[in-house]
């Protein structure tokens, strides 16, 4: 399916058009298109900011990789701390 018409079927489907498509695409992309390492930080920087600490961040990322689009799905907290650190 070419994109124009990727986008009539989501106009006519869900009603999105205009701004709205582009930013449904643009999240699609973002969210789609980060890596592993780029989710684990960007989870980690979004659950410090919400007051959580190191220990408790590592357990919530290591239970929500087990729902994630991602392949590695038995991520321990020693590599969740690599991911983020290095």
């Amino acid at each position: 399916m070419q994109s124009s018409e990727f986008r009539r079927h989501l106009e006519e489907t869900y009603g999105i058009a205009g701004e709205d498509y582009s930013r449904l695409v643009e999240e699609f992309l973002a969210y789609f298109g980060s890596t592993l390492e780029e989710y684990v930080r960007a989870r980690h920087l979004a659950l410090q900011r919400l007051g959580k600490r190191n220990p408790e961040i590592f357990r919530q990322i290591v239970e929500e990789s087990q729902t994630l689009r991602f392949a590695e799905r038995d991520l321990s907290e020693r590599r969740v701390r690599r991911l983020i650190y290095g």
